[in-house]
């Protein structure tokens, strides 16, 4: 039996010990990771899915899952291969429309009283559909200054490190610190109070998918920046893996309950389960399944944890 502060404390201590775990653990296959060309080269490819699990929890946190993001970063991606290199002032207006129709399909959500879960899935293939529209084969090139940002060898750690603290406090900052993230977090818990103080619904939902769509562009850039080139599919994988790192940092799917900073962590933590698994020669097909494994079991840690609270 644990108090409930333990408790509370545990759970936001399972990231972090779960990415700790396997750290070590890729280290003791590796000793070279633990190096900062090692670290680098480990946590590289979490960028973009920082910016895509950001997206993931804004939804999240009123209460909505979002089965698009996948897509949507590919497009964006595309975008950033395509028009953003030679005609900037295109892509930007690209952008803006993309992240103009996010907001749409938020407003159309809260307006109707559709489940997001049905609507994303439906706007995953819209996404899909001009991905492929813009970028039919793979190809395309990033721009040189994107490139090079993402090239960038910061001081003591490398960049992914500094992306993840950053986006781990801007995070935090805007959902559990600003009044924006307090009505996005009381639209997923207690929008009935909301509409009753004279709040539009429609119009923050609108804000919150706005928002979302805004990380994915990031990274659709972040993405394109490392690769280089794109596809229409070049992002698929992100909307599971958003969601696990979600799940993983401590989020829940009702209530408005996020946490940022966690979910961060547990995109860190699924990066890493790639490349563990890749060191222990575990092979492609079975990697999927594994990183569902180590998912299920920190959920079961969390679940043990509050069974002990409740048993308090």
């Amino acid at each position: 039996m644990i108090s409930a502060r333990i408790a509370a404390r545990l759970r936001t201590l399972l990231p972090a010990v779960a990415l700790a775990g396997l750290l070590i653990a890729v280290i003791s296959q590796q000793p070279r990771a633990a190096s900062y060309f090692g670290l680098n080269l480990l946590l590289n490819l979490a960028i973009p899915i920082i910016f895509a699990t950001l997206a993931q929890v804004v939804i999240l946190a009123v209460s909505d899952i979002d089965l698009s993001i996948g897509a949507f970063v590919s497009l964006t991606a595309t975008i950033g291969a395509t028009l953003l290199p030679n005609s900037p002032g295109i892509a930007v207006t690209a952008y803006v429309l993309c992240i103009a129709a996010y907001a749409a399909v938020g407003a159309l959500v809260e307006w109707r009283g559709l489940p997001a879960i049905v609507v994303t899935l439906g706007m995953s293939f819209v996404w899909l559909g001009c991905a492929i529209l813009l970028l039919p084969t793979p190809g395309g090139t990033a721009p040189g200054w994107l490139g090079s940002a993402l090239r960038l060898q910061p001081p003591f750690v490398p960049l992914p490190i500094w992306v993840a603290l950053a986006a781990s406090v801007f995070g935090h900052l805007l959902i559990s610190r600003s009044a924006f993230g307090t009505r996005m977090r009381g639209l997923g818990g207690q929008p009935a109070a909301l509409a009753r103080a004279g709040e539009s619904l429609v119009r923050l939902r609108a804000q919150v998918y706005a928002c979302a769509g805004l990380f994915g562009v990031i990274a659709g850039l972040m993405l394109v920046g490392q690769t280089t080139s794109a596809d229409a599919n070049i992002a698929s994988r992100y909307t599971l893996v958003s969601i696990a790192a979600a799940i993983l940092g401590g989020c829940e799917f009702i209530g408005g309950r996020v946490a940022p900073a966690g979910a961060v962590i547990g995109a860190l933590t699924m990066t890493l389960a790639a490349s563990f698994l890749t060191f222990v020669n575990v092979s492609p097909d079975w990697q999927v399944g594994m990183q569902g494994a180590i998912l299920i079991a920190v959920l079961a840690l969390r679940a043990a944890i509050d069974r002990l609270e409740d048993k308090r």
